[in-house]
């Protein structure tokens, strides 16, 4: 009976020992770098244990702007102290009066100090040139001034530049060769992360110092600098976005108290982004409250009379109607009193004032022609269809710089074929949807003379160095276009909006820019306190004579005598041709 206990004994004893030895096989040899559900990095750990370390830089890439602005950092001169200054006879009188401070400052934060810190003194304390210079050369073991980089409290165009976060699962789904590394940053929306594999980092850049468990040195004084060995990055991906412009223009939008909705500006001619504003205002702290994190200038919303243009150059081109035509724009689209009493009114009139009588008819004139034919003068005018940059670039086949709703015109089959339904969405209602940001592509498109391009966000990929790793060229679509002949009647519409004297977009015919453009108010279907809400448009481009720039502004979801748009997009035309008039003074 005694034996049986030993044998039970031996048995659970060796069990214990092989499940212990297993254990830590899999700690030491198997699972070093992504340990347990938390994907934890045990060789990383082990070592942070015997270490001291101030991040420089974490090697992240960064974004800049069209003239190498940073949009997502600031690099900081601050100064570095260790903590194992306390332990030693240092230089302190002349530090102090470099940095023209007590040493009783330096001395309070650094008896506070368990870990390397930056001197605050002056909250925040930046150092200059000659401030930087003068320390490093005193060569003090323990007292660093280096640039640190930091991350924007505010970046311009949030939401389309994105937001970065740590998940270890979603890293190794999208990385699984990358083990060991799931602890980095990753890009979660916007740009981050359609160019997250671009931007993540070879190292960190640190001063590292190693401590016994005491905290003392165990390699003495010397403080390491430690980065990544390839000089070539960080890369830094150049942006079209123009910093000052789009810093003004989001100004602006506040100034008007947008609470949803926004702002797009493209540069005409290489159908790329000048400025992306999309309100409510996104909190780098809490990105996701009030849904602040999308970007409305590429979300889906009710356009409107700006479909209009649509109707109007499918119209031109199939010739279902003539410029001398009256139709009946006292009426609305079911031959009931419209609200504005127009009279009759020819095509370009109907156009200029907004007639949705004229529209609507013309709508149901090009179904019985065609059911199809609203929806491939959309996709013509780049108002539906892909629209962001893509291509083939080393591994990634398709890469697109960006991701936005694409748009529609009817959601259903059978919704070609109604009269009334068509008639509704010839005025931009009913089911059609569209961007913002298609809109403005709309807008340049016929700006251009109807050469139809996919929109950029992104104009390269630069090395740390300043040298191009990628380009992204002009990128044509093709696709078949409205001719020039209807890109030509089309832009004389536009202006005739703006120069008639009934027209939608009189209001801006004083501006230092003649502007050509279109009107829209979109009835949501949605009521509050008994108000319908509407979506307030307007869309156009300017110079009329020389197109440079196609500018979009619209307010979601505001009572319909509440929330208008003119007077934002006049300040914006006017804050473009300040900028440009300034600039060329410069120049000269």
């Amino acid at each position: 009976m005694r034996k049986k206990r030993f044998i039970f004994l031996a048995i659970i004893i060796f069990c214990m020992n092989f499940l212990l030895i297993g254990r830590l096989v899999q700690v030491q040899l198997i699972e070093t770098e992504s340990y347990s559900k938390h994907h934890i990095n045990l060789l990383k750990e082990s070592v942070s244990q015997r270490t001291q370390e101030m991040i420089i830089d974490d090697g992240r890439g960064q974004f800049i702007d069209r003239n190498n602005q940073s949009l997502t950092f600031q690099e900081k001169p601050i100064l570095v102290l260790f903590p194992f200054l306390k332990r030693l006879n240092w230089d302190i009188e002349r530090v102090s009066d470099i940095l023209n401070v007590s040493q009783s400052e330096i001395l309070n934060e650094l008896e506070a100090a368990k870990e390397p810190f930056i001197f605050h003194g002056r909250d925040p304390y930046i150092l200059t040139e000659t401030q930087m210079r003068e320390i490093n050369q005193l060569k003090i073991p323990g007292v660093f001034a280096v640039r640190k980089k930091y991350t924007e409290k505010s970046i311009p165009a949030a939401q389309l530049i994105g937001i970065t976060g740590e998940d270890a699962d979603t890293f190794l789904k999208r990385y699984p060769d990358k083990k060991g590394m799931q602890n980095q940053k990753i890009g979660i929306t916007g740009l981050q992360k359609q160019f997250d594999e671009f931007l993540l980092p070879e190292g960190e850049s640190k001063l590292v110092y190693h401590v016994d468990a005491t905290g003392g040195p165990l390699f003495g004084i010397n403080v390491k600098y430690s980065g990544p060995g390839n000089p070539l990055f960080p890369v830094n991906i150049q942006t079209t976005l123009d910093k000052k412009l789009q810093e003004q223009i989001e100004d602006k939008v506040d100034e008007y108290k947008i609470k949803k909705g926004g702002v797009i500006l493209l540069d005409i001619e290489k159908n790329e982004i000048l400025a992306d504003v999309s309100r409510p205002k996104m909190n780098s702290k809490d990105p996701y409250k009030n849904k602040a994190v999308n970007n409305l200038m590429f979300s889906l919303q009710i356009p409107g009379s700006i479909f209009k243009t649509v109707v109007a150059a499918a119209s031109i081109e199939t010739g279902i109607m003539n410029d001398s035509e009256l139709f009946p724009c006292s009426e609305d689209l079911y031959g009931k009193p419209a609200e504005r009493q127009l009279g009759n009114l020819n095509f370009d009139e109907s156009f200029a004032q907004s007639c949705n009588r004229t529209f609507g008819e013309l709508a149901k004139r090009l179904k019985k022609a065609d059911p199809n034919l609203l929806e491939e003068y959309a996709k013509k005018l780049g108002l539906i269809g892909p629209i962001s940059w893509q291509g083939n670039i080393f591994h990634f086949n398709n890469f697109k710089q960006f991701l936005a709703n694409e748009g529609q015109v009817f959601s259903k089959e059978e919704s070609k074929k109604d009269d009334n339904l068509v008639a509704q969405s010839g005025i931009g209602q009913q089911e059609v949807r569209v961007t913002p940001l298609s809109i403005a592509n709309m807008m340049s498109t016929i700006a251009r003379g109807g050469k139809l391009e996919t929109v950029r966000a992104v104009s390269s990929i630069k090395y740390h160095d300043g040298t191009t790793l990628v380009d992204f060229p002009v990128q044509q679509l093709q696709i078949d276009t409205i001719s020039k002949v209807t890109a030509i009647k089309l832009q004389k519409m536009l202006r005739h909006v703006v120069t008639s004297e009934k027209g939608t977009g009189r209001w801006f015919q004083n501006l230092p820019y003649e502007v050509a453009g279109k009107s829209g108010t979109a009835e949501t279907g949605i009521y509050v306190h008994n108000q319908q809400l509407h979506n307030k448009w307007f869309a156009g481009y300017f110079p009329f004579k020389n197109p440079k720039y196609a500018l979009v502004v619209v307010n979601l979801g505001v009572p319909e005598d509440e929330g208008g748009i003119n007077q934002l997009f006049a300040d914006i035309v006017q804050l473009i041709h300040e900028n440009n008039t300034n600039r060329n003074n410069f120049n000269h």
